[in-house]
Order: C-alpha cells, then sequence, then structure tokens
C-alpha cells in the first residue's frame, strides 16, 4: 500500500469506526454543497491527490518504497561480491540487461488503484497511458553481462544436470542471483507469507470495498458526473482507465493517446476530485482493514517481525 501514496500522519479522535483525519478538510470543504454530503462525513478525508491519502491501517505492513530500494541496493552489492569470488573482478553493481532481452521487454504493464486517477496534469498529457520513456529510464545502466559472466550469474553453465564449477568452486543453485537472494532471506521465519500474505489481503479488502454500497453509491455519481460531460458510462473508474479502446492499434501495452481518451481522462480525474470519490473509498478502505487487522493481528505480526529480519540482513548487507 505505501506504494500507492505517501502515508501521513492520523489524528486522534476516532468518529463511528472511523478515523477522523484533516487532510485539507476544513470548514469550507464541510459546507461545499458541489460535494455530496456523504463525501464530507467525519472520517472522510478531502483528496484531490495522493498526497491528501493518510496512512491505511495495513499500509504499516508493507514494505515502503526505501525498504524495496534498500534491498535491491544490498542485494546488487551481495551478488557482485558473488560474482568477483568467481574472478569477474570488474562484473558491475547494476548489470544491464544486454541487447537482445532488451529488446524483448516491448510491453509495459500498467495499474491504477481501486479509485481511479487524480494527477491531472497526467490526465491531460498522458490520458490512460504513461510516459514511453519512463521504462527505459528505470532499465539499469551497467554494461550487459558476457556470456561467460550470465551463465555464473543465472548458474545456466553446466550440462547434464551437473552443478557448474568456476575456479575449482561449485555454483550455487540459481547462479550468485539466486544466492543474493537466498543470503537476503536466511532469517526470514516464512517467505511466501512475507510476500503474499499482506498484498492477498489487501487484495481482497479492495474487492470487498469495491462491493460496499457507499462506494458503489459514490462510483454511481462519479459516473454520473462522467457522462454528463459528455463521455462513456462507466461503473468505476478503475473501468474507465480499463477501457480496450484507449490500446487499439498499440503493441506495446500503451494507449493511442486520442483526443477522446485525453478528454475522458481529464473528466475521470475532475470528477474523482469535485465529488471526493476517493476520500470515500479510503474512508470505507480504512474501516474494512482495521477490522481485519483486529480479527488475525498474529499473523500481521509475525509478517513485521519477518520484515524486521529481512531489513537486518539488507543493513548487514550495506555494512551499516
Amino acid at each position: 500500500m505505501k506504494a500507492r501514496w505517501g502515508g501521513l500522519a492520523l489524528a486522534g479522535l476516532v468518529f463511528a469506526g472511523l478515523v477522523w483525519v484533516g487532510s485539507g478538510a476544513g470548514p469550507d470543504f464541510l459546507s461545499d454543497d458541489s460535494v455530496p454530503v456523504y463525501a464530507r462525513e467525519p472520517g472522510v478525508p478531502r483528496v484531490k491527490s495522493e498526497a491528501d491519502f493518510p496512512e491505511l491501517p495495513l499500509d504499516k505492513f508493507e514494505l515502503s518504497a526505501r525498504d524495496s530500494e534498500r534491498m535491491q541496493r544490498a542485494q546488487s552489492l551481495v551478488v557482485q561480491r558473488c560474482m568477483r569470488s568467481y574472478g569477474f573482478d570488474d562484473f558491475p553493481r547494476d548489470p544491464g540487461l544486454g541487447v537482445q532481452l532488451s529488446e524483448s521487454v516491448n510491453s509495459t504493464v500498467t495499474w491504477v488503484a481501486p479509485y481511479g486517477m487524480l494527477d491531472l496534469g497526467q490526465a491531460r498529457r498522458w490520458g490512460y497511458g504513461f510516459d514511453p520513456d519512463a521504462a527505459a529510464r528505470a532499465l539499469p545502466k551497467g554494461r550487459a553481462p558476457t556470456e561467460r559472466e550470465d551463465e555464473v550469474l543465472h548458474g545456466l553453465g553446466a550440462e547434464g544436470g551437473d552443478p557448474m564449477v568456476v575456479r575449482g568452486r561449485k555454483v550455487p543453485e540459481g547462479g550468485c542471483s539466486a544466492e543474493g537472494s537466498r543470503r537476503l532471506m536466511a532469517d526470514v521465519s516464512d517467505e511466501e507469507r512475507l510476500w503474499g500474505y499482506v498484498p492477498g489481503r489487501v487484495e481482497e479488502l479492495d474487492k470487498a470495498v469495491a462491493r460496499d454500497q457507499r462506494v458503489r453509491r459514490a462510483f454511481r455519481d462519479w459516473s454520473r458526473c462522467v457522462e454528463g460531460k459528455g463521455f462513456k458510462e462507466y461503473e468505476s473508474p478503475a473501468d474507465a482507465f480499463r477501457d480496450k479502446a484507449w490500446h487499439v492499434g498499440r503493441e506495446d501495452g500503451n494507449t493511442a493517446r486520442t483526443r477522446r481518451e485525453l478528454e475522458t481522462a481529464v473528466a475521470d480525474v475532475e470528477c474523482n476530485r469535485q465529488l471526493n470519490t476517493a476520500g470515500v473509498w479510503w474512508a470505507v478502505s480504512n474501516e474494512k482493514q482495521r477490522a481485519d487487522l483486529r480479527r488475525d493481528k498474529s499473523r500481521y505480526e509475525a509478517v513485521r517481525e519477518d520484515q524486521d529480519r529481512l531489513r537486518a540482513a539488507v543493513s548487514k548487507a550495506l555494512g551499516e
């Protein structure tokens, strides 16, 4: 969840099982007749951008973007040391993909939050698509591994099922790449739970939120707003994002960014922000996540303990 929005501090007053939050929900918002009454009740934050989202209860049980960046850096260091131990002294910390693999990466999977988009600038420039240069900028900048390095990196050089041997030493199963992961995860008690439990619960809870009558009402009002601006009727902001019409004639996963698409995306965001659709979604999500946390707090705590073990391993690998 932390990858979706930044966490803000929660205020203290609990009302009807929800948390009362500021997030711009001042007197002007509470008396704004253009916002439905249900979308400005206590417990519903005013959300016009992702920065307005308070932290959700399960956010603290997911690794942050900073955690992910540190883990990637630590694994790169461990892999580099492993490769150098087999004689590849100039092996880069962040090797490139290589020409063939780079050329095969010709599509990008895009994702939208259940409440839709909130970035009006993004909508005006890219519609429901993405900056085609963003994926290229995210690729590693180091040189690509040589054929021999790639064999050791991924443990692909052995024949007949025999272990690969380099400089008199067996290459670990899966190569140095797999070894890097194993070392960081060595103290984790349940790797499957660490990576899968919270995201799985969030996915199920998001489905329950989408079925909730409060959210369904908010989505209906949002849909009428978009339709009132002259565009297609959609059941939810996520449905507008996934409209197959935007991808006609494209093979790279991006959208065509037609005038219709761009104008629909702008109307989508404007209606979301005007009606505080995302704020309603957050309030219901907050309620359901709190209830789920109360039901199975021990398992969530076990996930957090494993996260702490992983963070300790990352710190050690980084020499901290």
